[in-house]
């Protein structure tokens, strides 16, 4: 029964103190009454959270869209998280696209050059795939999980404080009210005409009533003023300890700042060292691709040697010009290899696939034995590897001292 009499007393004392939040409240929207205005430090610092947070909360989204471009995998991912589970491993997209390059390479045949340039597209498209996983995961752990935990845990203790702050903000100004009520009315009750009438019993009597009646009231007001003074005293007493907790919690903004800093840095080492692997692996498939004429001449055609694409020879020429030991096939080089009456050793540059058995595969970065043969075309040469001999195009060879 006395726990019950106590609930029911605590119930009715907050319903009277959030009652009195209201009014106050409502009476400063209309202008009706006065409002403690906070030190311009402490604004200041309330408005420097308030911005932190809202432009977290967007890098951070827009980061996780960066990331992980499908909103599907995003929402699947938060429902795991929030259920503290680990979301289930998934292929992403250049890993798809890179086994079904390798697939449909494979089905046309690896030593086709179509198959070949699509297996070594498929493999680099793998790589760059987990290189973009190692990027998700990095950025996750050392970027967007301190951002997380500032909106989730920081700004989450620095809104309950503001809003406690602005409780007693309001129980203070409500004192205030009650006071200035108080002191108003004890002064009008303290101006009442308490003179004595003078008559009959009757009127002697009204007086006499009208006397204590006075007198009465003007206690009451003057206890409601001693106890409004007291109530504005600890009202004022517990406001100032909440404006200090809550700036000490704000001045915390600037050290969250240098945190989210060091982790930027992170993010940016992250992508770079995402974005220069991806450059690498495409320059070393680039150079491969090379190798792989664009147009194939059927058997019945005249045979006319395949021309590396002009990228491919930027990028061989760039790679091998600071290999020594090595001459460039040049053209200057190349009519000497034609003049010459003896054979010489040369070095493949790109993979080249014969088109006919009159021709010799090869393969990047071999070295073979080639000779000219009087009456062949100019730009070809009879290469020799082993037991194996074929024509071979002179602009996929440079050669060696």
């Amino acid at each position: 029964m006395n726990i019950m009499d106590f609930n029911v007393k605590k119930l009715a004392a907050d319903a009277g103190t959030f009652l009195s939040r209201a009014v106050q409240f409502t009476e400063e929207k209309l202008g009706q009454a006065e409002k403690t205005e906070l030190d311009a430090h402490l604004e200041n610092l309330l408005s420097k959270a308030e911005c932190t947070k809202i432009w977290t909360e967007k890098i951070m989204k827009q980061t996780e869209v960066l990331l992980q471009p499908n909103p599907n995998a995003r929402i699947e991912e938060f429902v795991y998280e929030k259920l503290d589970r680990k979301a289930p491993s998934r292929i992403n997209n250049p890993e798809l696209l890179g086994q079904y390059m390798i697939d449909a390479g494979t089905e046309f045949g690896p030593g086709t050059a179509y198959g070949n340039a699509l297996i070594k597209c498929g493999e680099t498209q793998k790589r760059i795939g987990t290189a973009d996983r190692e990027l998700i995961q990095t950025s996750a752990l050392n970027f967007l999980t301190p951002l997380r935990n500032f909106i989730e845990g920081d700004y989450k203790t620095i809104a309950k404080e503001r809003k406690l702050l602005q409780n007693k903000r309001l129980d203070l100004d409500a004192a205030k009210t009650r006071l200035k009520k108080a002191k108003a009315a004890e002064t009008r009750a303290s101006q009442l005409n308490s003179a004595r009438l003078e008559g009959d019993n009757n009127m002697v009597n009204f007086s006499y009533m009208l006397n204590f009646l006075h007198v009465k009231w003007l206690k009451i007001w003057a206890d409601e003023v001693t106890k409004s003074e007291q109530e504005l005293r600890i009202t004022q007493s517990e406001f100032d300890r909440q404006a200090e907790i809550t700036r000490l919690l704000l001045e915390g903004i600037s050290s969250t700042h240098a945190h989210h800093l060091r982790c930027l840095n992170d993010f940016v080492e992250a992508q770079m060292t995402y974005y220069a692997q991806c450059y690498q692996y495409m320059l070393d498939l680039q150079k491969q691709l090379g190798s792989f004429p664009s147009s194939y001449c059927n058997n019945n055609q005249t045979s006319v040697a395949p021309v590396p694409s002009a990228s491919s020879n930027v990028i061989g020429s760039s790679a091998l010009s600071s290999t020594s030991g090595l001459v460039i096939a040049s053209p200057t080089n190349l009519i000497d290899l034609k003049e010459c009456s003896g054979s010489r050793k040369a070095r493949v540059l790109y993979d080249y696939d014969a088109a006919n058995s009159s021709e010799l595969s090869l393969l990047a970065d071999e070295v073979i034995t080639v000779f000219s043969v009087i009456g062949m075309d100019s730009d070809w040469l009879m290469g020799e590897r082993g037991n194996q001999k074929g024509r071979v195009p002179i602009t996929y060879l440079e050669l060696l001292n």
